[in-house]
């Protein structure tokens, strides 16, 4: 007998990739139990799916930033003292990317890269030993949203967050709908999917020096120059990032959807100052802020 839960959860979360850096990214979750039936002759509660595996799989991947500790880049170290671990993601030519977090904020996946396969199989090895003695099998099926408008991958962290969003580096796999003068305009919607492909954004006030931050001694002999510095104290302690500039757009205002929105919005009418503008930026799948200029 089979059950099949479809929708289970959005894992929205960012990960290390060699060539294109930090990415955002918003994957549903689909999922098929294998079994006998039980007293209740169920192969398990729909409550207990919904509620037990979406525990799981908001507890090791949602809102983290997940790593390839496998791949040649990836230095992994872990502070006994502080708690902290430091993630260095040495990738050539000026593009290394450097982290000191509470362990919270990683989900180390043990493979070369982050994809799809490799993230189900984490998490398939993270459930079966939470499933009762009847489930026989467990399937997981990602996927993300079927997109047919431009759509961009950000990375971000809300410090005054009391929940998992206050995390450095978690993101997003976004569409995002604008109107000019009350007429749908594609081509801007494709000027964000170009401007922001593949970001970090980050608040001005957060800025810091690389150099002082908790670098690993391998990343204090790099040329750090072209890189921006983050680093803010929150419930779940201290968060510090080091990433390339050309991989980040700094904001005046925190990073939520709604400011963002905003941004967008008065971009837009900084750029043209004749039209009036309004713009839908989701955060993710199926949720989002709209905000006008």
């Amino acid at each position: 007998m089979q059950l099949f839960v479809n929708d289970l959860t959005v894992m929205d979360f960012s990960y290390l990739c060699p060539e294109r850096g930090m990415v955002g990214e918003s994957w549903i979750v689909d999922v098929i139990l294998d079994g006998a039936l039980n007293d209740e002759s169920m192969v398990l509660d729909f409550g207990k799916v919904k509620k037990q595996l979406k525990r799981l799989i908001d507890d090791y991947v949602d809102h983290k930033l997940l790593v390839p500790a496998e791949h040649s880049y990836t230095e992994i170290r872990h502070h006994p003292q502080t708690e902290q671990v430091t993630v260095d993601f040495h990738r050539p030519e000026g593009r290394s990317i450097h982290l000191y977090c509470p362990p919270e904020a990683y989900a180390f996946v043990y493979a070369e890269e982050v994809t799809m396969d490799s993230v189900r199989d984490y998490l398939r090895d993270i459930i079966a030993t939470h499933l009762p003695d009847n489930v026989e099998g467990l399937t997981l099926e990602l996927r993300t949203e079927e997109l047919r408008t431009p759509y961009y991958h950000y990375t971000h962290g809300l410090k005054k967050h009391d929940g998992n969003c206050q995390r450095i580096a978690h993101g997003h796999r976004s569409k995002v709908d604008v109107w000019r003068d009350e007429h749908h305009a594609p081509d801007l919607q494709c000027y964000w999917a170009e401007r922001w492909q593949d970001i970090y954004i980050g608040t001005r006030e957060d800025l810091v020096k690389p150099g002082e931050l908790h670098l690993s001694p391998k990343a204090c002999q790099l040329d750090l120059d072209e890189h921006y510095g983050f680093a803010y104290e929150a419930s779940q302690g201290l968060f510090e990032l080091v990433i390339p500039m050309r991989e980040t757009e700094i904001v005046e205002t925190d990073s939520t959807v709604e400011c963002l929105a905003q941004f967008m919005a008065d971009e837009h009418k900084r750029l043209n100052p004749e039209s009036t503008y309004q713009v839908m930026a989701y955060e993710g799948v199926g949720k989002g802020a709209i905000a006008s200029a």
